[in-house]
């Protein structure tokens, strides 16, 4: 399974239906975050929780094993389909820069996507809970 930036976000914030992102980490047999999207995570935590937030991302990832894919060249020309694709101003789905990387990790691991909201439902992603909003 890949992990997007919105359900580390949901999670950690205690956002409204956030349980079944926590049941997918604790139930995913691989988890799998791109780097870009790590600092992503990173940076909307911290700015939102300070450093205990990212003390509470550090644990929630390391409990989860997710696993940090390098970005490389194959990666980010993968994203640039997607966002070729689907990205905002092209495509009702609207991806923006950090949805395309995880969009393209998810479809380069053939894994599902765990995200919370309606952007990725609108792609082809096989996502690993249903969408809400």
């Amino acid at each position: 399974m890949v992990v997007d930036t919105s359900a580390i976000v949901a999670i950690l914030l205690g956002e409204a239906g956030h349980e079944p992102y926590v049941r997918a980490l604790a139930d995913a047999e691989t988890c799998l975050m791109a780097a870009p999207t790590w600092l992503e995570c990173a940076m909307v935590i911290t700015t939102r929780l300070g450093p205990r937030g990212m003390d509470a991302m550090e644990r929630l990832l390391a409990g989860a094993v997710v696993e940090v894919v390098p970005f490389d060249e194959e990666l980010a020309r993968a994203a640039h389909r997607a966002w070729i694709q689907f990205g905002k101003g092209r495509h009702p789905a609207a991806l923006n820069f950090g949805d395309c990387i995880s969009y393209a990790l998810a479809r380069r691991s053939k894994a599902p996507l765990l995200f919370k909201g309606l952007d990725f439902a609108q792609t082809d992603a096989l996502a690993a809970v249903p969408a809400t909003d």
